[in-house]
């Protein structure tokens, strides 16, 4: 079977997302639907109302890169007509949007998946392999770092300024770092953050946030996020157990190292770095085609939909944190449609 793909947005993940979906073997990119005028991505045929998108383009699977805001009405009528989804994170920009996107879903028995790209990375998901393995022993600290320049768009409005769309770095980037971690270690239980959210310097365009998560397995996390930081794109993480640690700097020009601990609990004395790279697919394809693959052998999403809505869930605990200036506390313990109470 060869599988129609539309794209709801055409800004610049709409454009890397259809750069890889022509890389994908049995794919068919077969439009995007975006309302500017002069919206423009190598897509095929162009539309600008959803219905048409439905009737001409007749699409399989439904891509949807808006902003943030747009996330549950795209995913409520791509659900309603029974296609299979793709929602670029956060999954929405409220805990009530992510519930009634969860919800939608869930009516329609729609498979949907959230994309969560940095699982996708090889360095990432070497770490987990090796925190998996037993590598650090009993996993104690983690400390991750995810730092760039203000996200900026041009030809129009910059809805990343604005708090209430993008919820600013803690929502739109360390996302990635709060579904990562709880891939690795878990649920979070306990979550307390400062930062710019909302304030006079975040609407000058800059934001900056550190967050401490305590997972239900005792580990300890430190998530630091920078939409201030003048020198280019840059992550980071450090791993630590009783036996060892793994870490992680894209500055450094081997971007993985690991140190284990030798037998009597004294160091060995050396880092040994190792090549993070499994192969040369770029990382959103493989999470595109992991989707793709899943569909075609009738599989669970590689990232469900209740992991998003946790993600989610994580950064906007963070942001209340921050804005209350109190720590907040979570339920870890999913119900059996995955929605999590928020104490």
């Amino acid at each position: 079977m060869t599988y129609r793909v539309a794209l709801i947005g055409a800004g610049n993940m709409g454009g890397w997302h259809a750069k890889q979906w022509r890389k994908i073997p049995g794919v068919e990119l077969v439009g995007v639907l975006d309302t500017r005028r002069d919206a423009s991505v190598a897509t095929g045929e162009a539309y600008n109302d959803w219905d048409n998108l439905l009737r001409s383009a007749r699409p399989d699977i439904i891509d949807i890169c808006t902003p943030t805001p747009a996330h549950r009405r795209y995913v409520e009528l791509a659900a309603a007509a029974g296609k299979a989804i793709f929602v670029e994170k956060p999954l929405a920009r409220t805990l009530e949007d992510c519930d009634a996107i969860v919800s939608a879903v869930e009516t329609a028995g729609v498979p949907v998946m959230s994309g969560h790209v940095v699982r996708y990375f090889p360095e990432y998901l070497k770490a987990k392999q090796f925190v998996d393995s037993g590598g650090v022993g009993n996993p104690v600290t983690v400390r991750t770092a995810r730092m760039a320049a203000f996200p900026s768009i041009t030809g129009r409005e910059n809805w990343y300024a604005d708090p209430e769309k993008s919820g600013g770095v803690v929502l739109d980037m360390i996302l990635h770092d709060f579904d990562w971690l709880r891939w690795v270690f878990g649920p979070v239980t306990r979550v307390y953050a400062k930062g710019l959210f909302a304030g006079s310097h975040y609407s000058a365009k800059l934001d900056y946030a550190l967050v401490t998560l305590r997972f239900a397995s005792g580990v300890i996390g430190h998530v630091t996020g920078s939409w201030a930081h003048p020198g280019g794109f840059r992550t980071s993480f450090e791993i630590a157990g009783d036996k060892g640690m793994v870490a992680h700097d894209s500055a450094d020009s081997a971007p993985l190292s690991i140190a284990v601990r030798a037998a009597g609990g004294q160091s060995s004395g050396v880092a040994v770095p190792e090549s993070p790279m499994l192969d040369t697919d770029d990382p959103y394809y493989q999470e595109l085609s992991a989707f793709v693959d899943a569909l075609r052998c009738d599989c669970p999403s590689p990232i469900t939909v209740y992991e998003a809505r946790d993600a989610a869930r994580i950064a906007l605990a963070a942001l209340q944190s921050i804005t209350s200036g109190n720590a907040v506390t979570l339920n870890p313990f999913p119900s059996e449609n995955g929605s999590v109470v928020v104490c």
